[in-house]
């Protein structure tokens, strides 16, 4: 594959079924939607346009479609197809394939991560995924409906533990993390994998640039009650937030908005136990089992 095009010749491709894309990228899907624009406009249907580019109706539908990643030989045949405007050609330098174990919704905030400067989080359901145990993690994602697959159950936590690493590959970014008493609290599994997740969480939160403080049971309501939210500044100075929920996940980019997120989150972090406090609860906890 090259400039993120497949090269195989691909002709009359009718097996594209199987070939599907496990988990289709932003990418793909853009990419698919002005393949499929550029179509309608020049008059053609889809057949038609199949047997113009000498490729199956089913194939040229799973690219509109973002579905499949489209071979060079299509990508030259249907920017000729579709008046040599070089559009298509440049659009496919760009494409790449989905990230197996990240929510699709969640990916564009992966990326962002990556490249943050600094990040904050607040979380009143689970531990955050940056400090889950491998215990925690699976249990979690074998609570999942539908059930996924031992292969897949295998992927995500995959996925999940190399995530981790940002924490002690970019030992200069902070990480804050505030996180409700009563997600702690939270059984699952047996007194072991309890221990595992307490010991994890404090070898993580013990690292120099990450900052643990936890909202006790006794704090009483305060301005995050809506819900999680995620956020990070880029090295450019730009803001962005996330924020997720069932089946979903809104990248947040405007101003005003981020803003009035990061004043609630700084509001709540005067209000939480400090590091020290919070290590000492969980401590506690752990003590408690």
């Amino acid at each position: 594959m090259t400039n993120g095009v497949d090269e195989s010749d691909g002709d009359d491709l009718t097996g594209c079924e199987g070939e599907r894309e496990p988990d289709p990228s932003d990418s793909l899907r853009t990419f698919g939607a002005v393949v499929q624009a550029l179509r309608e406009h020049a008059g053609y249907s889809r057949t038609e346009f199949a047997e113009l580019v000498r490729f199956s109706k089913h194939t040229v539908a799973s690219v509109e479609l973002g579905r499949r990643m489209p071979d060079r030989a299509f990508v030259e045949r249907a920017e000729e197809v579709l008046g040599n405007t070089g559009a298509l050609r440049k659009a496919a330098q760009f494409l790449t394939r989905g990230e197996r174990g990240l929510a699709v919704w969640f990916r564009r905030w992966a990326r962002l991560e990556r490249i943050a400067v600094s990040l904050g989080t607040y979380e009143c359901r689970l531990v955050p995924g940056l400090l889950q145990s491998d215990g925690y993690a699976r249990t979690v994602f074998d609570g999942t409906i539908p059930v996924v697959t031992d292969e897949g159950l295998e992927n995500l936590l995959d996925v999940r533990m190399k995530r981790q690493r940002m924490l002690y590959e970019r030992p200069t970014v902070p990480f804050s993390f505030i996180v409700e008493e009563h997600v702690f609290r939270r059984r699952f599994g047996g007194a072991e994998r309890m221990r595992e997740m307490y010991d994890h969480v404090l070898e993580r939160s013990a690292l120099r640039n990450v900052t643990l403080q936890i909202v006790p049971l006794e704090a009483g309501l305060h301005a995050c009650l809506d819900g999680p939210v995620r956020l990070l500044e880029t090295a450019e100075g730009r803001r962005f937030a996330y924020s997720e929920g069932q089946q979903n996940g809104r990248l947040i980019g405007d101003v005003k908005e981020v803003s009035l997120l990061q004043q609630r989150y700084d509001t709540l972090r005067s209000q939480a136990l400090n590091p020290k406090e919070s290590q000492g609860l969980l401590e506690r906890l752990r003590g408690e089992l």
